[in-house]
């Protein structure tokens, strides 16, 4: 009884030009893995907090519970400094490194609460819990300690134990002459009188000076800073701002909160008592870089609302530009300004529903800027009141006074401090109902705008945000830590090729992009990540820069347009036919003028004849072919196992040959 079997065999047309050798997918994918990298805890209990990367030479600083660590770009320790723990009790103020306390003392482990590059003078910040939150300046190198001042008020930012507490920006004069200033935003825990919510210090040249994080100004009424005011502790006991994320842009700084709201029904007024379930709000808060007096200083409710859920807590900020393709659908410019922002679902921030719907939703900041140029203006013309509930209790209506309020208006003693009662909604871009988002990163590639977000289940989201009105395309899922959440802080390296994600005990360098993991052109193309394209030449998917000649015509494409395709006819032959004349057609290659070979698998390799995009050859002769043994219908011979060979072009195409 005679069985019918299908033989595969491999069609390869091979470019006979000089060439490399390259690597193979699987080679390459190997290579993708050998690149991501991982730092755990020494100890579960030293649980990492903040992390930032040296833009200059891309080494790491990790702060974490009684330590400090660098790292080099490829996670090797190199440097660590303890930092704790050290006998110490939250209510003795001045600290008793400075006087005796009376307190009780235990051994009190330090959280790393602020973590930031001084550029300028090589030295790290790095700020903790102990001894009410006074701050090291270590050198960058070594981390040898230069400075820790502890003697004067100023150097104390505050007494929490959370790492979530304190957020910093160092702006630099124009001029490059003067010192640095710190604007450090911090939840106070129940303590204004020692601790202001916010202000601006003076970052000394000298790690050891006096002056160290003075206040930039200081006189009997005025200061750079604000206070919460004791009255607002009547209101509200358990008050606090929780200060989410910082940057500086143009002439101002800017820091985005979550707050507790002063008024209306169950929006934690008289009588609720401390860890009730308030209703928060997520505001963003103005200052001018060069105002002392903080007269400049704004507030805005800031929210996102999708599918008809609102998202109103705030969890995680980055700033970017926005990037040719998003600015065309936001109506910016490319190189403005854009905030990406993570809220989850509902009002309160304490909810006993652990899973939250959360959205990442984006805000140009001219939006937000021109929301606050308007209330700027309509306050001096009389209209309203100044509307900060939590700094000034009673209603303050706004004075009238005639002056011109451009785009860089720093206020004057009078309509100060400020609050914006509308709401600014942002964009949505992209909502998760099951894994809650927890942190955000952004950057632009080639005029495409890439959010990576991470989750509570430690996997990390890449997400691209062109377009708005059809909506983000998550193009990948990788599980960057083996526990989650993801933490706050996330970092690219220099180069952007790598971004760096945390929990609370794993740091994890990940690839951007891996490309390798692409098999095929229209796999590679149909990703949607924009930094795939399809190598023809080497039959592989990789960055533009890392595929040879790229920029000849033909030999690298980004549309799955331009996938190389091929027929061959006839589509099948007996094994029993030897000789036959095939011809191939083959679409969206380079230029085959050079010539070309047709291997059939292991059997034979001929010359192919060119005639503009088809290809003739012929098959294998009966000398070259293998005998074929068939038991019960199933072939015995393995098919080929083609790897690339020294040439610059390679496609497979298989046939089928019929055996009787």
């Amino acid at each position: 009884m005679a069985h019918s079997v299908w033989r595969q065999t491999c069609l390869v047309i091979c470019c006979l030009c000089e060439a490399l050798a390259t690597l193979s997918s699987r080679q390459q994918q190997q290579a993708n893995e050998r690149e991501r990298r991982t730092f755990h805890t020494e100890n579960p209990d030293w649980t990492f907090n903040h992390l930032v990367v040296d833009s200059r030479n891309g080494n790491l600083y990790l702060g974490a519970v009684n330590w400090i660590y660098k790292l080099s770009p490829g996670l090797q320790l190199e440097a660590s400094h303890q930092t704790g723990p050290e006998d110490d009790n939250r209510k003795c103020y001045p600290p008793r490194i400075v006087q005796p306390c009376s307190e009780p003392l235990a051994l009190t482990n330090n959280v790393n609460k602020l973590l930031l590059v001084d550029y300028r003078q090589d030295r790290l910040l790095a700020c903790g819990s102990l001894f009410q939150g006074i701050c090291k300046l270590l050198r960058l190198d070594d981390l040898f300690k230069l400075g820790e001042p502890s003697h004067r008020k100023e150097h104390y930012l505050s007494g929490l134990n959370h790492s979530g507490s304190v957020v910093g920006v160092i702006v630099s004069h124009s001029d490059g002459q003067a010192a640095d200033r710190l604007f450090v935003a911090t939840a106070v825990g129940g303590e204004p009188e020692y601790f202001p919510t916010i202000s601006s210090r003076q970052l000394a040249r000298d790690s050891e000076a006096e002056g160290m994080f003075a206040y930039v100004f200081h006189d009997e009424f005025v200061a750079s800073m604000i206070k919460v005011p004791s009255d607002t502790f009547t209101v509200v006991p358990d008050f606090d701002i929780h200060y989410v994320y910082g940057f500086a842009s143009g002439a101002f700084v800017y820091f985005l909160t979550l707050q507790p709201e002063m008024g209306g029904s169950g929006s934690g007024g008289v009588g609720l008592g401390p860890g009730v379930e308030r209703i928060y709000a997520s505001k963003l808060v103005r200052l001018c870089k060069d105002d002392p007096a903080f007269n400049s200083y704004v507030e805005v409710p800031l929210g996102c609302a999708r599918g008809g859920a609102e998202y109103r807590l705030l969890q995680a900020a980055h700033l970017a530009p926005a990037g040719a393709e998003l600015a065309r659908a936001l109506g910016v410019g490319q190189d403005e300004h854009v905030l990406y922002a993570i809220f989850s679902q509902g009002r309160k921030r304490f909810t006993r529903n652990r899973i939250q719907g959360s959205a990442l939703c984006a805000f140009p900041l001219r939006q937000i800027n021109a929301r606050i140029k308007d209330r700027l203006q309509s306050c001096y013309r009389g209209e309203g009141t100044l509307d900060l509930a939590w700094l000034k209790v009673k209603d303050i209506p706004c004075s009238s006074a005639l002056l011109t309020i451009d785009d860089n208006f720093c206020g004057l003693d009078m309509n100060a401090p400020l609050g914006v009662s509308e709401m600014v909604l942002g964009v949505p871009l992209f909502s998760e109902e099951l894994d809650q988002m927890t942190s955000v990163i952004a950057y632009v590639y080639k005029n495409h705008s890439l959010a990576f977000v991470g989750t509570q289940s430690g996997q990390l989201k890449k997400i691209r945000v062109d377009d708005p009105s059809h909506g983000a395309l998550q193009y990948e899922t990788v599980q960057a830590v083996g526990r989650g959440p993801i933490l706050r802080d996330m970092a690219f390296s220099p180069d952007h090729h790598f971004l760096y994600v945390m929990s609370e005990t794993q740091l994890t360098r990940v690839p951007v992009e891996v490309c390798s993991q692409y098999a095929s052109c229209s796999s590679c193309l149909g990703s949607g990540d924009p930094h795939c394209g399809w190598c023809v030449l080497h039959n592989t998917c990789s960055r533009k820069e890392a595929c040879q000649r790229s920029s000849e015509l033909g030999r690298f494409t980004s549309d799955i347009k331009h996938c190389v395709r091929l027929s061959v006819h006839p589509s099948n032959i007996s094994v029993s036919q030897y000789n036959v004349k095939l011809l191939v057609e083959a679409h969206n290659v380079p230029d085959l003028s050079a010539g070309v070979q047709c291997s059939f698998g292991d059997l034979a390799e001929v010359d192919g004849l060119v005639d503009g995009n088809r290809i003739k050859c012929s098959s294998p002769a009966e000398r070259e072919v293998s005998r074929i043994v068939v038991s019960r219908g199933v072939p015995l011979t393995r098919v080929p196992n083609l790897a690339p060979r020294c040439h610059d072009l390679f496609f497979w195409f298989t046939t089928a040959i019929s055996v009787p």
